[in-house]
């Protein structure tokens, strides 16, 4: 007796240092132990993460392209504890969605499996069946909750300019949902976004911010007592571009009331800044607002004018006679051309088995290089590019950057293509050859590049041949506005072009706007020499073959402050497309609104000229 009593007294001491509570019978032995704190699965208090809301993404002035907003949903809050069977799950769902509809006025859908899973994965969370409430809805929602149908603030993002900048800033899309595993500490409270593309997706942990930590407490019979925010989430970093909200604007509203499809850019020559990466179509990222909805994801998908098809950058057109102007530079770097040296400019030449034609019908005499780039001859340039060889070409337009990605924090940007030996061998299985240098004189042939190279290029020649590293992001800012990471202005080349090439340049490309004989009229603007060169080329399959119109150069001449590149492309089978009749005018309409807004700019609209500029 004596010694059950001991083992009795023990036992308590054990179970009071463990936390349980001993009780004994009449013969002094344990009996029946209850769990407490350390043993009841229930008692307990889960930590979750607060998902913080995300930076902002500006324009170089601090004018938002994305930015988060405050979102209500509507949710059930399942009653602690969490003991329904799943017939009881269903049941008191459906009446929950029965008086949401009441408040709404709209239907509203239960997916019952997943009801399940969230309850018995999740069920201490709330469940949403109504999301982003619009503010209508909301003033009656809040009228009507209950402890088991509530509000919920979320963040979701929001673009405040639409599709301005819609292919550049990109979209958010949530991390995959949590419910079909349990629930864990550490875990979210509603689900994060994550980016899907652009500026969002490059940034994505930059953007994100640091997320806030909420303490959920239980008792021991697994009902909720307290809920605290232990720490608030800290919202991301902004993304500061260089972009200009107002010329971005001016350039796709030139893109969308003279073009079904094409791509303007405009760069600052002097920093490689990029204030305008216009493409045509554009999407708007708020119809991915609060989620990506794939119906509405597929519907611009199949958009045969493909919006979601960033042009400026990701697509890459044969550059036509806008290439003529690097291969008299390589000429005159190379020692091949002088100012004074004329070639012959007949309506056809022949090389190998193939005639090569000029635009023109007539003869156009003996012309040195400033006539011929006025003029776009075909054949002058094809002699000059046979004089050079592909060697001199291939390595000036390198150093220009083409046939290469700019290095732009965007994914999948297009590469374009100049090609050499390499290239040649293993796609025509033979080098270079007469033909081919030929066509790649006049900018024809595999040369394929992006609106954004050209523009990159023609700032190079601007500036003297100093290659300004193009940038996109000027630099990354805290909430308080420090700056966290910074992106200055880096020469990645210095071409170092002889004053006097420039000058034979700069009289070339301002005579194809001004002088009679050149083709870009339509890029005029009144009290400022406009320097550009047109340019059109088919590409594609026969039966679907298109033309790329365009027009590229830079502006003031003698003192740059754009350089720029616009694109237009033509419908399958329409051969009334030109670099001087249709991208020419793009440029003049926009270059208008930025040095002479009282003369009409891009609302202004001007006669056709009837003639064919190349």
């Amino acid at each position: 007796m004596k010694l059950l009593l001991r083992l009795a007294f023990f036992s308590g001491l054990v179970a009071v240092a463990t936390g349980q509570e001993a009780v004994l019978d009449n013969s002094g032995t344990v009996e029946n132990p209850k769990p407490t704190w350390e043993t009841q699965k229930q008692a307990r208090t889960w930590q979750l993460g607060i998902p913080a809301p995300r930076g902002l993404i500006t324009d170089r002035n601090g004018k938002p392209f994305a930015q988060s907003r405050m979102s209500y949903n509507l949710a059930i809050s399942f009653p602690t504890p969490l003991d329904f069977t799943d017939k009881q799950v269903i049941e008191f769902a459906r009446q929950q969605v029965t008086l949401a509809k009441g408040l709404l006025g709209r239907e509203i859908g239960l997916n019952e499996k997943s009801v399940l899973d969230h309850y018995k994965n999740r069920g201490v969370l709330p469940y949403d069946i109504a999301e982003d409430l619009k503010p209508q809805e909301l003033a009656v929602v809040a009228k009507g909750v209950t402890p088991t149908l509530i509000l919920r603030q979320t963040y979701v993002r929001f673009y405040p300019e639409g599709p301005l900048a819609g292919g550049i800033v990109g979209y958010v899309g949530r991390q995959a949902p949590l419910s079909l595993r349990p629930i864990e500490n550490g875990d979210v409270i509603f689900p994060n976004s994550e980016g899907r593309e652009g500026l969002e997706q490059i940034y994505d942990n930059e953007l994100r911010g640091q997320p806030g930590l909420l303490h959920v407490t239980f008792d021991e019979n697994g009902r909720k007592t307290s809920e605290r925010i232990a720490r608030p989430p800290v919202p991301g970093y902004n993304v500061i571009t260089t972009l200009d909200r107002d010329l971005q604007a001016l350039c796709e509203n030139v893109l969308s009331k003279n073009a079904k499809r094409g791509a303007i850019v405009l760069i600052d020559p002097n920093t490689g800044e990029i204030l305008a990466l216009a493409s045509w179509p554009t999407f708007d990222p708020n119809m991915f607002v609060p989620f990506v909805n794939q119906q509405a994801f597929d519907a611009v998908q199949k958009d045969p004018a493909v919006p979601l098809l960033p042009r400026a950058y990701r697509s890459a057109y044969p550059p036509g006679s806008t290439f003529k102007t690097f291969v008299g530079l390589s000429g005159f770097e190379e020692g091949k051309l002088k100012p004074g040296t004329e070639f012959g400019c007949p309506t056809a030449l022949s090389i190998g088995n193939f005639v090569f034609h000029n635009w023109k019908k007539n003869d156009a005499g003996s012309l040195n290089f400033v006539e011929a780039l006025t003029q776009s001859c075909n054949t002058w340039f094809i002699q000059a590019g046979l004089k050079m060889g592909s060697k001199s070409i291939i390595n000036w337009t390198g150093r220009l950057g083409l046939g290469q990605r700019t290095g732009l924090p965007l994914k999948a940007e297009e590469r374009g293509n100049i090609p050499n030996d390499t290239y040649m061998l293993r796609v025509q299985k033979r080098k270079i050859l007469q033909g081919d240098l030929a066509n790649m004189s006049i900018g024809q042939g595999d040369i394929l590049i992006t609106p954004l190279q050209m523009a990159q290029a023609y700032g190079v020649i601007s500036s003297g041949g100093q290659f300004h590293q193009s940038r996109l992001v000027m630099q990354i800012q805290s909430l308080d506005n420090k700056v966290v990471a910074a992106y200055p202005d880096r020469v990645r080349d210095d071409l170092a072009i002889k004053p006097e090439i420039m000058d034979q340049l700069r009289k070339a490309l301002v005579a194809v706007t001004e002088n009679g004989n050149g083709t870009a009229h339509k890029a005029q603007v009144e009290g400022i020499h406009v320097a550009g060169k047109t340019g059109t080329a088919q590409w594609g399959p026969k039966e679907k073959q298109r033309t790329a119109a365009w027009f590229a150069g830079f502006a003031p001449a003698e003192n740059p402050r754009y350089a720029f590149a616009a694109v237009y492309e033509g419908e399958p089978g329409d051969n009334g497309i030109h670099g001087g009749s249709h991208a020419a005018p793009l440029i003049g309409k926009v270059l208008k609104s930025i040095f002479a807004p009282d003369k009409g700019g891009e609302e202004k609209s001007e006669k056709e000229e009837t003639d064919e500029s190349n």
